[in-house]
């Protein structure tokens, strides 16, 4: 139960709420457009610009809405001058986490850190501490991704686009027959052939019972559904037709420029969504008469339902609605999904920009001048958020990240069992025999390293925790100050760019880029040496053993 009152959790319990009101207000949104505006179509102005706008905002917002709130941007700005995104997406969560690393509130493990490092006995991090060594390491590390990035990452077309459209983004979805439809009778095999050559009609559902075009010879009757996968034009084109209809809606899609006209967006599942493990049928999303459900995505990865309502929805996967444009400000409030999807919509508390941004500096500003801790800021800065109509109380809640929070109590509870049962002294004493007669440095490098890789298959804040008593006690081990020890625990964990699994930013693009996991390893290996390499080389120079 301590877990749950330590400082940590409720520092980054708040800054969830600070960093979700910062962006409700339209504070980084701002920035957001004018990338498009300032690189004009030219993909390394765009590149450039796009890294250091997100490692600015990173080093002062957690990583995770910051993402959030680029990928529309970059989606948008890729269809507009005829860019890919996938050369973007990966870039843009890599910029996040290494401009996490510069301050103290810039990711919630840097947090997490320095609090344990106080209820050990030891002196906490300041705000500005790790910036000594973190920005030269942000600034190296975004050179490298800009010259890099163009040349390893894939170039895939952008999805969204309704003008352009891919073969590389094909989407999953359910066509019902009316009675009235003149492909009543016809072959399901046959029927878009000619004029949708590269639709594929997967399955003929009638009567409950299942058939495949292929090998059944069917003919179609009214009532029956087809299973079909297509592109996004290819399915908005025969909707629009009238000619099919959705299983789920009372009436056809109508596309048009009268007020409140019905327009076609995409949902990606977010990493915190409430729905991820639900079937599809089962959500509010299904449930609400005024959205329909136009098909689904999975990236490079086989659905194995049978019908689209059966699929249980994991992150990252894509729905294709269609809706009101005024339903679109509920689904944007909501922390359920990403709307990639007209990012030049004003937001609806964008008159409040000025508190919230007040509010903000004075958070940073008095945590830096030492006149409080950090929890008292940001406990402060959440409530001011709240009661000066920057963030309604609903968002507020829903800003805090349960599994995260319960992720870090959980993890702080282990840590102190593996401090009083002795686990952490014997883990040192195992890993200094491993290394002794070696200096400090080598020692250092080990934990860093040791850090770096455990955090590839872990939650970051999970591996800080966990190493971060093994590290205090191979300091005391060797009689040299742990402090350099508790900074190497921070880069460490923040080193995680060989995996979709590393970070939660590197998962939440890994759907709207249509990436793989091989497109992680080309850019994120060669980072992650870096990281390490420059941390143990540098760390002592900083902060002497």
């Amino acid at each position: 139960m301590a877990g749950f009152a330590n400082p940590a959790v409720i520092t980054v319990g708040a800054m969830f709420v600070v960093s979700k009101g910062m962006i409700r207000t339209g504070g980084v949104e701002f920035l957001g457009r004018k990338i498009i505006q300032f690189s004009r179509g030219n993909p390394q102005l765009a590149l450039l610009i796009i890294l250091l706008s997100v490692a600015l905002a990173s080093g002062f917002i957690n990583n995770t809405p910051v993402v959030i709130l680029f990928i529309p941007v970059i989606m948008t700005m890729c269809c507009e001058f005829g860019l890919s995104p996938s050369k973007y997406l990966i870039p843009v969560s890599y910029a996040s986490i290494l401009a996490g690393t510069c301050t103290l509130i810039g990711t919630s493990t840097n947090i997490i850190i320095s609090d344990l490092s106080v209820s050990y006995g030891y002196d906490g991090l300041s705000m500005f501490e790790l910036g000594f060594l973190g920005v030269p390491i942000a600034i190296c590390g975004i050179v490298f991704i800009f010259f890099m990035a163009p040349r390893v990452l894939p170039a895939l077309s952008n999805p969204i686009c309704r003008l352009q459209d891919s073969d590389h983004r094909q989407y999953l979805a359910e066509l019902r027959i009316p009675h009235t439809s003149p492909l009543v009778g016809k072959s399901p095999a046959e029927i878009f052939k000619k004029q949708y050559p590269a639709l594929q009609v997967v399955e003929l559902v009638s009567k409950s019972r299942i058939y495949h075009p292929g090998r059944d010879r069917m003919t179609i009757n009214g009532g029956d559904i087809l299973l079909v996968k297509g592109s996004l034009n290819d399915l908005v084109e025969i909707l629009h037709r009238e000619n099919v209809e959705l299983p789920s809606s009372e009436s056809g899609l109508i596309l048009g420029a009268q007020k409140d006209a019905p327009i076609v967006v995409e949902l990606i599942i977010s990493p915190h969504s409430s729905v991820r493990g639900q079937r599809l049928e089962r959500t509010d999303l299904a449930r609400d008469p005024d959205i329909n459900i136009i098909a689904v995505k999975r990236s490079n990865l086989h659905i194995s339902e049978k019908q689209i309502h059966d699929v249980r929805l994991q992150t990252g996967d894509i729905l294709l609605i269609w809706c009101q444009d005024s339903k679109l400000a509920s689904l944007r409030s909501g922390t359920d999904f990403i709307v990639i999807e007209d990012v030049y919509e004003e937001l609806i508390h964008k008159r409040k920009a000025w508190w919230s941004i007040i509010n903000f500096f004075c958070m940073v500003g008095t945590a830096t001048l030492g006149i409080a801790d950090i929890m008292t800021c940001s406990l402060t800065a959440a409530f001011l958020m709240i009661i000066t109509g920057c963030l309604q109380m609903r968002d507020g809640y829903r800003a805090l990240q349960g599994d995260v929070l319960i992720l870090i109590a959980g993890t702080i509870a282990l840590g102190t069992a593996m401090q009083k049962t002795g686990a952490s002294q014997l883990y040192a004493e195992s890993f200094l025999a491993i290394f002794s007669g070696f200096s400090p440095t080598v020692i250092l490098g080990a934990v860093i390293l040791l850090t770096s890789i455990s955090t590839q298959l872990l939650s970051n804040n999970a591996t800080a925790v966990l190493l971060l008593p093994i590290a205090l006690s191979t300091a005391a081990g060797i009689g040299v100050d742990p402090k350099p020890f508790i900074v190497g625990i921070c880069f460490g964990a923040s080193a995680c760019f060989a995996t979709p699994m590393g970070y939660q930013t590197n998962l939440m693009v890994y759907g709207p880029g249509g990436y793989r996991f091989m497109d992680y390893l080309k850019l994120g290996i060669p980072l992650n040496v870096f990281v390490v390499a420059a941390s143990t080389l540098f760390i002592p120079l900083v902060w002497p053993f």
